[in-house]
């Protein structure tokens, strides 16, 4: 099983934090180049079905659950899970004197027809991940100053 953790301190109100880092629609500027395209397919209550394709134009869809008033987001790959036997993701928001500690889990296990192996995959998710935080970071406090 692979797990991965990985955080950074954004300095806005946590509504601000929580709504930008959930809006599907703007992942690809969230996310750097890592994805070319997000999409909502489909909003049921909390929940919230969608698609990423990533720029190898590969795509998948998943799912995510939205816990607003308890601080934390839930997320699971769906179809199609290769290269993983399953993805699961958890975010979570916590208030800091500084800001919002926003924190990434994300526990997975590779098909072992995978190019590569967890402990590959985790060193290729911690290294994306902090990247990637780092532009929520800069969006979200831009967006805050406004």
């Amino acid at each position: 099983m692979g797990n991965t953790c990985n955080s950074i301190i954004i300095n806005a109100l946590y509504e601000k934090v929580f709504d930008i880092s959930n809006d599907i629609t703007r992942w690809t500027e969230l996310f750097g180049t890592e994805y070319k395209k997000s999409e909502v397919v489909k909003k049921e209550g909390n929940k919230i079905t969608f698609k990423l394709t990533d720029e190898d134009d590969k795509t998948w869809q998943s799912w995510k659950l939205l816990f607003k008033e308890n601080y934390f987001t839930y997320a699971e790959r769906q179809e199609p899970k290769f290269p993983f036997k399953y993805m699961k993701l958890v975010w979570i928001y916590t208030p800091k004197p500084e800001g919002i500690e926003m924190s990434w889990i994300q526990h997975f296990e590779m098909d072992e027809k995978a190019k590569f192996n967890d402990a590959q995959v985790e060193g290729f998710i911690n290294e994306g991940s902090q990247h990637n935080l780092k532009i929520f970071k800069k969006i979200i406090e831009e967006e805050a100053k406004k």
